[in-house]
């Protein structure tokens, strides 16, 4: 961006031939590209030409930005300095929007949009910037992450363990900066009240409410727009704000309809309400670089997914603060199994992606690789989440809710029904207890990684080894997975050949879907639907709809066959690639591309055991 400026880029640094380039490179390979939007817009200098903004000043003339009680324009504080905010109650704010992205995406042709600040955000109390325009573009009114003063030094929990030179350092510059920030500012013994006693009959005061507000921040405008800001309508900020982030992520939905005609928008929010899911997913927010945090995701998601938003993901890693090798390891295995998959950090902290330490790089390739082959298997759930309103991440009471002990279970949590993840949340561990719900109703629970069945007892808290690197999963007996290939990307995942993973319940029985859709369309042409239904030794595949997926099936694997079977066949042909390890119980069927070349659902098909 240019000087944090929305719809720009920085010519010197990241002109828009160079970005075009790489626009190409990127979508050549199947790749993509999200660029972030904050919420408000840099209004520019009046006393220098040379900061003139189009981007504002189309919005000006279109008359689409909040305004002060007394009409006049209100002005806060954002990253590129004095800022105002649209106000999603005027008829041109949704179309300036749309022309203010397509003329950036003319330049820079992107592929969906994450909208950041969006509660309304403002670094200041009230409309800061009126009559402070000619000092624009104005330094934020705190240090920024890395200046001076403002130097990073947290690490996550247990670091002075591992890393004990390096802690004390951190901890004594720490100190030293803390030391010099409170020098240079004493701290004063006045106070600035938030809540007001005295209360004017007929008199409505929305900055200071005649009541107690247990929030965070004490006053209502600070770090956000104030509350009497006022839209167009007449009505003050203090009745919607909670609607801001809602509105700005339809408009941004609307915009990339048009935009990007006839493809699904991508958009990532952070300030959401109920019903925003039906245009964008979440993520957390600014979390920080700690196992607490890490923990604290899984609640955030399995919440964010009854609020009907199942897309959603945290700063994996941690945003503020440094992490370090163990914190990243084991939050780069878990966040393979949310839906949205991020690692993203705050400015000037240590760099964190995953192939900064080998052994990061490594765990994640382990988990990105359960994750990328069982995209079929998610998309399926978010198939159902948007036509059911089911969920995606789902706890472990909400499977089994006739099982009380489970209601408190938020440490480990289920993949849709069918998988069961168990991460590692604590520093310096290498075990986890793992409850395995539904044992007592005869529930059987496998291995992902040696497909056995696991050895429990009802309301048993099982000690799993999970040695740095390795996170447990299990698969759900009577469940049917469809996987593809773990390639490099989604599109070429997409374009892999099929493979089964039939699970057996104690009764040999096990049942699963699949969707199939193009992958990209607003509006589906045509769809497929298949049902695999195991049991009596056979495994059924049934296809309903029109959508022609070309690619193969080439591998079957059933886990909990009791015994070697005599005989494999599919549609009463002998297949002569069937393996079968009496150890596991693993019944394993490969080669089978052949047989299904014409594509894996294109006819149905029986594969039996005998």
């Amino acid at each position: 961006m240019f000087q944090y400026r929305d719809f720009t880029n920085d010519q010197n640094t990241y002109p828009y031939p160079a970005g075009q380039a790489f626009m190409e490179r990127l979508h050549a390979n199947g790749q993509h590209y999200v660029p972030i939007v904050d919420s408000a817009i840099y209004i520019p200098n009046p006393n220098n030409a040379s900061d003139a903004y189009s981007i504002y000043t189309d919005g000006n003339d279109s008359g689409v930005f909040l305004n002060n009680p007394d009409g006049s324009q209100y002005i806060g504080e954002v990253w590129p300095g004095y800022t105002v905010f649209p106000d999603w109650h005027t008829e041109n704010a949704s179309s300036w929007w749309t022309r203010s992205m397509q003329q950036h995406h003319d330049q820079i042709p992107w592929d969906g949009i994450w909208i950041d600040m969006s509660e309304v955000s403002s670094f200041c109390v009230g409309s800061c910037g009126t009559h402070n325009l000619s000092l624009n573009p104005v330094h934020p009114s705190f240090g920024l992450p890395g200046e001076a003063g403002s130097v990073v030094y947290g690490y996550p929990e247990g670091y002075n363990l591992t890393n004990a030179t390096e802690a004390a350092t951190a901890s004594s510059l720490a100190l030293a900066q803390a030391s010099s920030a409170s020098a240079a500012s004493p701290p004063s013994t006045a106070t600035t009240p938030y809540f007001s006693s005295a209360v004017t009959p007929g008199v409505r005061n929305v900055n200071q409410p005649p009541y107690v507000i247990n929030h965070i921040q004490g006053d209502l405008a600070v770090h956000a727009v104030s509350p009497n800001a006022t839209h167009h309508d007449g009505v003050e900020e203090y009745d919607v704000h909670n609607l801001f982030g809602h509105q700005i992520l339809n408009a941004t939905y609307q915009a990339l309809l048009s935009v990007i005609p006839d493809k699904r928008p991508f958009i990532i929010g952070r300030s959401t309400f109920a019903g925003s899911g039906r245009w964008a997913g979440h993520w957390g927010g600014d979390n920080a670089s700690l196992f607490a945090y890490m923990y604290f995701s899984i609640s955030q998601a399995l919440s964010f997914g009854l609020f009907g938003i199942p897309m959603f993901g945290v700063d994996t890693c941690g945003f503020n603060g440094n992490s370090d090798e163990e914190l990243c390891n084991r939050w780069m295995q878990l966040s393979a199994f949310f839906p949205f998959y991020r690692n993203h950090n705050v400015l000037s902290a240590i760099s964190q992606e995953a192939y900064v330490w080998e052994s990061v790089a490594e765990a994640s390739r382990t988990a990105m690789t359960i994750r990328y082959s069982l995209l079929p298997y998610m998309y399926t759930l978010f198939y159902y989440a948007t036509t059911t309103g089911s969920t995606v991440m789902r706890a472990l009471a909400w499977e089994f809710p006739n099982d009380p002990t489970l209601a408190a279970v938020d440490s480990q949590f289920l993949l849709g029904p069918s998988l069961l993840v168990a991460p590692v949340l604590g520093q310096g561990l290498d075990s986890v207890g793992v409850v395995f719900p539904g044992i007592s109703q005869g529930e059987v629970w496998y291995d992902w990684y040696s497909q056995m069945a696991m050895d429990a007892q009802p309301g048993e808290n099982v000690s799993i080894s999970a040695p740095l690197g390795h996170i447990p999963v299990f698969i759900r007996g009577g469940h049917v997975l469809p996987q593809q290939e773990a390639r490099y990307t989604t599109t070429e995942s997409r374009n892999s050949s099929w493979s089964l993973l039939a699970a057996l319940s104690s009764a040999g029985t096990a049942t699963g879907q699949v969707y199939i859709d193009d992958g990209v369309s607003v509006v589906q042409e045509s769809t497929l639907l298949v049902d695999f239904t195991a049991g009596n030794g056979s495994l059924w595949a049934s296809a309903r709809g029109t959508y022609e997926d070309t690619n193969a099936l080439a591998n079957v694997t059933i886990l909990g066959v009791a015994s070697e079977p005599s005989s494999v066949t599919l549609n009463g042909q002998a297949i002569t690639g069937a393996e079968y390890n009496s150890t596991s119980k693993v019944l394993s069927v490969k080669g089978l591309q052949s047989a299904t070349n014409s594509g894996a659902w294109a006819q149905d098909w029986v594969l039996s055991w005998a």
